[in-house]
């Protein structure tokens, strides 16, 4: 039988774990502390503790900032954990420095945030918004958020159907054409079940390229009214999804750095 020091310091190393993970919040807490929330690799969503990061003599405040890319050590707490080491693996400075980087990036994460679950491991989420951030800092392009959120939207399940009629059925082809967009009934409607949000077939045609692997090429063309209209598209299919207003989302176009995701759009008509 072990003795009792050892099984305290074998319980001690169980409780100590290292983790990859994008800072997605934070929260203060106490006069010196912050509740930090993170995307990791292998855990899903972790609620931690960073202690003593608001003081000026902190070591650590600046590298557990919102959209920081960090390696990091914590310790398993029963409702929170705690962060006992931190090392920036990249700050995205680029983006910070943009305003419209900035505002897309600040959107992916509440999106991340809200998707990702507590103890539920969801490596390709974590792997899609360190792609996304990393994009983002090498494009200027205003789509990367809105393929984003197209991503999760499948990465989830809840893909609407883009390619054929969501009540009727019926292919785009022919006479049928895909006039109008409601999240309501699954996806793009035809001329005689239209409702909801009128949408044109270049804007459907982004979105079908972004999710069959052609987003490299999107990212590189000028978005021009089509790319607008499918980025109010992806904000509200995926508002939709989450059922809930997305802050930063809204907060970003006020600013004039995208399209309102709102049903500002055209209603179709009946």
């Amino acid at each position: 039988m072990l003795p009792v020091a050892l099984l305290w310091d074998v319980e001690q190393k169980v409780k100590l774990y290292r983790e990859q993970a994008v800072v997605l919040r934070t929260v203060r807490l106490g006069e010196a502390d912050r509740i930090v929330s993170l995307l990791t690799f292998g855990r899903g969503k972790v609620r931690a503790v960073a202690k003593g990061i608001r003081k000026t003599t902190s070591r650590v405040g600046g590298r557990l900032e919102p959209m920081s890319h960090v390696a990091l050590q914590c310790w398993a707490g029963r409702e929170l954990d705690v962060v006992t080491q931190v090392e920036v693996i990249d700050h995205f400075r680029l983006v910070r420095e943009d305003l419209g980087g900035l505002s897309q990036a600040l959107s992916m994460l509440e999106v991340s945030d809200q998707v990702a679950q507590e103890g539920q491991p969801c490596p390709q989420l974590y792997s899609m918004l360190v792609r996304a951030l990393k994009t983002l800092a090498s494009s200027s392009s205003p789509l990367v958020a809105p393929a984003y959120f197209w991503k999760v939207l499948a990465l989830e399940g809840s893909l609407p159907v883009l390619d054929a009629c969501a009540t009727c059925g019926k292919p785009e082809e022919g006479s049928t054409t895909l006039v109008a967009f409601d999240m309501v009934q699954g996806g793009a409607l035809c001329r005689s079940c239209r409702q909801g949000l009128a949408v044109s077939p270049d804007a459907l045609k982004l979105v079908r390229r972004i999710l069959n692997g052609d987003l490299s090429a999107v990212l590189a063309e000028s978005p021009g009214p089509a790319g607008a209209e499918m980025a109010r598209l992806a904000g509200y299919a995926l508002e939709a999804h989450l059922d809930r207003r997305l802050k930063t989302l809204h907060y970003g176009y006020s600013l004039g750095t995208g399209a309102s995701p709102s049903p500002a759009c055209p209603q179709a008509s009946l």
